[in-house]
């Protein structure tokens, strides 16, 4: 934690900590009147709300869908399947993503000028930055996502399924009525952890997929961080960015907990 204070100093590594000269606010009042931070503000949000709209209820209806299947050889293969992902590098996931939908025999590519007659440019059109982000992740960690939510089903009490059956409800019924509920405070309490890293977008991810053309909705705080920080050297200045990031975070989980708990859930503290 002592590292927050370069925040608010001039810091200089040769002269340390204590030495450095002391600033105050300077840095993050330059960092709001920079012409680039709605711009990152921006893209920033956008990508956080696709993530909580998207991505986070991904593992939910994946564990939920696999709960619901009866044979169990048939079950684990494809709960391996869907987590073998996970453990790919998001290097490889950018190559695979590049060999896809290249303009220059890229396989989706192919098949949409097949069908419509032209190919579309997905790496380099800034409508399209997005939602090959989203995917990307949903892919990648969607399966391993649901370990935790598989897990909360299984605590579920089969007896309360027996009844709902002879009280004549159907699958869909027990699952809004029995399988949702059960998992409320496990969904509600990895959606407070979630939105303390609301403003964290994966800074290698976002890196990888950067290109001159598609920059202008690419960047955000964790790209602008890297550039700033390590190509120009200014550590005090990310590192303002940086602590800016973090005290979001820590108001929306104080927020988001304090709502939680007004709704009848646990909350986490």
């Amino acid at each position: 934690m002592w590292g927050v204070l370069i925040a608010f100093q001039n810091y200089q590594p040769f002269l340390g900590f204590w030495n450095s000269e002391w600033v105050g606010f300077e840095h993050f009042r330059n960092f709001f009147a920079n012409p680039d931070f709605f711009r990152l503000l921006r893209n920033t949000l956008i990508l956080a709300v696709y993530d909580l709209i998207f991505f986070f209820p991904a593992p939910i209806i994946l564990a939920l869908l696999l709960n619901e299947v009866r044979l169990a050889y048939f079950k684990r293969i494809v709960q391996t399947l869907v987590y073998v992902p996970h453990f790919v590098s998001m290097v490889i996931v950018a190559s695979m993503t590049y060999v896809f939908l290249t303009t220059s025999g890229g396989i989706i590519n192919e098949l949409v000028a097949s069908i419509t007659g032209k190919s579309i440019n997905f790496l380099a059109d800034p409508s399209w930055f997005r939602p090959m982000i989203i995917l990307q992740m949903m892919w990648k960690d969607s399966g391993w996502g649901t370990i935790i939510f598989l897990a909360a089903l299984a605590s579920v009490d089969m007896e309360q399924y027996e009844a709902a059956v002879v009280d004549g409800a159907n699958r869909f019924q027990r699952l809004i009525y029995i399988t949702i509920p059960a998992i409320s405070s496990t969904i509600v309490i990895l959606l407070i952890l979630r939105l303390g890293s609301f403003l964290d977008n994966g800074f290698e991810q976002i890196f990888l997929m950067t290109n001159s053309l598609n920059r202008s909705v690419a960047d955000v705080f964790d790209t602008y961080v890297y550039f700033v920080g390590i190509t120009q050297g200014a550590f005090s200045y990310s590192t303002a960015i940086g602590l800016f990031k973090s005290v979001v975070g820590i108001l929306l989980i104080y927020g988001s907990n304090r709502l939680a708990k007004r709704f009848g859930q646990e909350g986490i503290f």
